[in-house]
């Protein structure tokens, strides 16, 4: 399975803070945003990884990640032209994605929990078809929404509706077979003149190969898309390493699951031994 993390976008909801900046740059709390979209790919052990942004951001991205030898990853970078769509994800990474399956997570996405790594591990298992997951939220409205029958099955998912059917959305990470370039030829813009990841969806739901997973109770997805947003996830992710509990740690989870030796690790960390961030590599590799 190859990996694409979407950090594309003009981030109008954080003006003026990315009038000048990549929204997927911005800090949370000690780390630029990008960096928990791509600890989940790493979860999974992806090491394939596009990263989509614009032409003007491009130079940024390639900056901080380089090749991904550090990680023990291969980055491939591409540019989104104009804000086209989440779905145009794939139309742009054809080549990359090849003939594999494909995870693809939003750049402005956070999740986090300990039942997580279990249950994307169970989720990428599948042979063909589609997986998503659903979450609750207070207000709805501004996602896709996920539409159940009496039974829990699923029966749509409709993307920003004003009289949403429940309170789960579909957040900013999702599985797929190959199929899914296919289909994302043949979708037209929406209204909003974009090619709808919903629309992607119910192209698989259509065909009965869409699979909804709920997440368990201990797992927090939080998109980080406002001013608000963005000042909360800096308090969670504060509060969960004041408990010891690192949030996003590259680092430690390429060490983790082997990409990394222990000499690399030790590299890495002396360059930021300065930071609380440095000093929790500098730990785990003594």
């Amino acid at each position: 399975m190859k990996g694409i993390i979407l950090a594309g976008g003009s981030g109008t909801r954080l003006y003026p803070a990315t009038l000048g900046c990549s929204k997927q740059l911005l800090s949370v709390y000690d780390k630029p945003m990008i960096y928990y979209p791509l600890s989940i790919l790493l979860l999974l052990n992806i090491k394939e990884i596009l990263i989509i942004s614009t032409k003007k951001d491009f130079s940024l991205f390639q900056h901080l990640f380089g090749t991904g030898e550090d990680l023990g990853v291969r980055f491939t970078y591409l540019i989104q032209e104009k804000p086209r769509g989440i779905a145009d994800a794939f139309l742009i990474g054809e080549e990359f994605i090849g003939n594999d399956k494909v995870c693809l997570i939003l750049g402005d996405n956070l999740f986090y929990g300990d039942s997580l790594k279990k249950t994307l591990r169970q989720a990428v298992s599948f042979d063909d078809g589609a997986v998503v997951f659903g979450y609750p939220v207070e207000d709805p409205r501004p996602f896709g929404v996920i539409e159940f029958d009496e039974n829990q099955n699923v029966i749509s998912i409709e993307e920003k509706p004003k009289n949403p059917k429940s309170n789960f959305i579909v957040p900013g990470l999702y599985f797929y077979d190959n199929d899914v370039v296919k289909i994302s030829k043949t979708l037209e813009c929406s209204k909003r003149g974009e090619l709808e990841i919903s629309s992607v969806n119910e192209a698989y739901l259509k065909n009965k190969k869409l699979k909804v997973k709920l997440f368990e109770e201990d797992v927090v997805w939080q998109d980080t898309g406002t001013h608000k947003e963005l000042l909360n996830a800096s308090i969670f992710v504060r509060k969960m390493q004041q408990e010891g509990r690192f949030v996003g740690c590259l680092e430690e989870i390429a060490y983790e699951n082997g990409f990394i030796t222990k000499e690399k690790l030790l590299e890495l960390a002396k360059k930021m031994e300065k930071t609380e961030y440095g000093q929790h590599i500098l730990n785990i590799a003594k």
